[in-house]
């Protein structure tokens, strides 16, 4: 079984990463697609396009639905509806969690989340 994990220098520009652009989250549980392993994903901060069709309201409220649209346009591995619709729930929301991180404004990205 191919392990799916990615690695940033393969999958992504040096700057994107290091400009906090992409998040590595690693999985609780891992999802299995056909022969592959997923064991973390790489989430990237979504441009306005990635979010039509999508409230912003919930987004940032971890409305499942709305993530089940986002996810699949902003992760690498690429997630399918499906493949969100299996993660554990804690995954699921590290994920979301990441996706509310990128709503906010820079400057108050530490005050919420002195971590990011």
């Amino acid at each position: 079984m191919k392990n799916a994990t990615m690695n940033k220098q393969e999958n992504t520009s040096p700057d994107a990463t290091d400009s906090g652009m992409y998040k590595t989250v690693p999985l609780d549980e891992p999802l299995t697609r056909g022969d592959t392993l997923i064991t973390e994903v790489q989430i990237r901060k979504p441009v306005a396009g990635e979010l039509r069709g999508v409230s912003l309201m919930d987004l940032g409220n971890l409305d499942v639905v709305a993530l089940q649209r986002v996810l699949p346009r902003i992760t690498l591995p690429t997630l399918t509806p499906h493949d969100v619709a299996k993660l554990d729930l804690a995954d699921l929301m590290s994920l979301g969690a990441e996706v509310a991180v990128f709503l906010l404004k820079k400057a108050d990205r530490p005050v919420v989340y002195p971590n990011s």
